[in-house]
This record gives C-alpha cells, sequence and structure tokens, in this order.
C-alpha cells in the first residue's frame, strides 16, 4: 500500500468513504446522516428533487478540472435546478465513480469541492450520503433536495404580455471552455475569470430565489438561452421574444476574448457565446409587466402570442443551438 496517499483500491471501500464524509458539515435539515442504508431529512411540506450526472470525458477533462472545481461544479448545476423551482436546497446526495488507481487524495479533495460549493453558493445544505463505486472512468451523479414554500415555479406559466428576464450571466462559461480547448495554452492564461465560470460555476442562487417568488416561468440556463428560451415557450404555448440590444452588455465583457482567439486563427463569437453557451447556470424567467425585479436581474425581451418560431431575436427566428446532452 502506498502509505502516503492510497488508492481508493487499496484502501477500501468503507475507509475511503470515511475519509470523505469527514469534509461535510452537519445541516439543519436532516435527521438521519451518512452511515445508514439511507438518509432521513426533515420536510415541513412539499419538497423538489432532481438529478444530474456528469461523465468524464464528455462533460469534463480530468487534465483541465480538478477534483475540487468537480465537487463545486456538481453542486452548484443541481442547487441551480433546485432553485429554478422556486425551492431551498437542503440536501445532496452523490454517486460516485472512479477508477481503482485513484488516489484517495483525490477523493477528499473532491469531498472538499462539494462542501466548498455549499458553503459558497446555499449554507445549510448538506451532503446527506451517497455512493461510491469502480469503474473505467469518472461518473458523477449528484440528486439535490429542495423545499418550497409556495407552489413550484414551472416552465408552463409563461403569459403574453410577459418580461423576458435573466438572473446572472451569459457567454462566461462558454467562453472559458473555448479558451481551455484552445491549443495556445496562453489564452486560458489571459481570461482566467472565464475559465473560473466554466469550471466552478458560482449561479447566484438567492437571486434565483427572489426572481422565482414574482416569475410566472422559470429554469436554469444549463444549455444555453437560446435552447433554455425554446423549453419555456414551447411549455407556455407562446413565443419568446428578444431584444438584441439587450444583450450588448453581456457581449460587450466577452468581445476582448473572442478578438483574441479570433486574431491567433481560432472560431470565436460572443454573440454565439451569449446567446449558445450554457453552463453559467443562471435564471431565465418571464415576470408581468411592471413587476419590480431584484438586483441583479435584467429585461432582455418580452413574450408574445406563438408564432411559427419558439424564440425570436429582434424579428428574426432564434434557432435552439445550445448543448444537447444526448447528440452534442
Amino acid at each position: 500500500m502506498s502509505v502516503s496517499d492510497p488508492t481508493i483500491f487499496e484502501l477500501g471501500e468503507s475507509e475511503a468513504l470515511k475519509r470523505a464524509i469527514a469534509h461535510f458539515k452537519p445541516g439543519s435539515h436532516t435527521l438521519v446522516p451518512s452511515g445508514d442504508d439511507a438518509a432521513v431529512i426533515r420536510s415541513e411540506g412539499k419538497y423538489v428533487v432532481t438529478t444530474d450526472t456528469m461523465v468524464q470525458g464528455r462533460d469534463f477533462r480530468l487534465d483541465l478540472s480538478s477534483a475540487r472545481q468537480l465537487g463545486i461544479k456538481a453542486v452548484a448545476t443541481n442547487l441551480a435546478d433546485v432553485v429554478a423551482m422556486g425551492a431551498k436546497p437542503t440536501a445532496i446526495v452523490v454517486a460516485l465513480v472512479v477508477p481503482e488507481t485513484t488516489k484517495v487524495s483525490w477523493l477528499e479533495e473532491f469531498a472538499h469541492g462539494l462542501q466548498s460549493g455549499i458553503d459558497s453558493l446555499f449554507p445549510g445544505c448538506e451532503v446527506v450520503g451517497g455512493d461510491l463505486a469502480a469503474g473505467d472512468q469518472v461518473v458523477i451523479a449528484v440528486t439535490a433536495h429542495g423545499e418550497l414554500e409556495a407552489e413550484p415555479v414551472l416552465r408552463s406559466g409563461a403569459k403574453v404580455g410577459d418580461q423576458v428576464v435573466v438572473a446572472g450571466t451569459l457567454g462566461r462559461a462558454a467562453a472559458g471552455l473555448d479558451l481551455l480547448l484552445a491549443p495556445d495554452p496562453t489564452l486560458a492564461a489571459a481570461y482566467p475569470e472565464w475559465v473560473a465560470i466554466q469550471l466552478a460555476p458560482n449561479p447566484p442562487l438567492q437571486t434565483g430565489l427572489d426572481l422565482a417568488a414574482l416569475a410566472t416561468s422559470m429554469l436554469d440556463i444549463s444549455d444555453g438561452l437560446s435552447t433554455d428560451a425554446a423549453r419555456i415557450a414551447k411549455a407556455s404555448g407562446v413565443t419568446l421574444k428578444l431584444r438584441s440590444s439587450a444583450l450588448l452588455g453581456y457581449e460587450a465583457v466577452l468581445e476582448l476574448a473572442a478578438q483574441s482567439m479570433t486574431a491567433r486563427g481560432f472560431a470565436a463569437n460572443e454573440r454565439d457565446w451569449v446567446l449558445n453557451g450554457g453552463e453559467d447556470h443562471s435564471f431565465l424567467a418571464t415576470v408581468p409587466e411592471g413587476t419590480k425585479l431584484p438586483i441583479g436581474c435584467k429585461v432582455i425581451g418580452e413574450v408574445v402570442a406563438q408564432t411559427a418560431d419558439p424564440v425570436l431575436l429582434d424579428d428574426q427566428p432564434l434557432l435552439a443551438r445550445g448543448w444537447d446532452s444526448v447528440r452534442s
């Protein structure tokens, strides 16, 4: 056995899990924590459940993401889905598949990332259990729970005349990914903020909850504005008409990064990042016209009667060209 840093195979499942669990903090919603066949979570009424899977080679690369960053990203992607329903995150369980050669230090770093993500995004939520298994590649599957204090906010509630609102950033994670994947490593080094949002998202969860309290429909922008806007439009039987002028601010902060890439011969376009890039995990919502919005929210369009196209950019059809987890 490698005494200083054994693999999970050398240490065994029970001891490896014991070391990982030591990084998690107790929460107020848990009656029975990790250690039994299942956790027991307190709920005062209705709750939501969501799950998301991240697969090595398709959703992340180990040469680009640290174990800590993967832990943070796993938390962010799931808690954003809980908040998008108008619920407060309470607990998550994590199923992890790793090769037998994985060092226990990597597992502990991943666990630290999970807790760090919770601490920064929604303190009080808790990791209450999960599973550890050996496989050919890393697979991370998280199930998150949240408590509803009111009715859930669905994708199907948008009404003609509503305003279309974004809480958070657009395009920055997509820019970060293209910078990371560019053969010239100086590009990623020149724009660490965009790279950081791709590797360890920081969605505005509290702002999302404040917006959900006002929204007629809402979702987490995980697959790109063009794709996720179409989901609201189709579910609600309306068309979302976005204004290009309202997106200029999102594009402006990414313009220099796009210029740096094109100057080196790599394809990049800040508008494409804003319209089709996901993983910022911001929130897209519709709210009644005249609603006073929380700080950090911006109106980017309006809901109009259903047309042949689910989403329009000004008066032109906007095709859904975001991420498709099966086809992309």
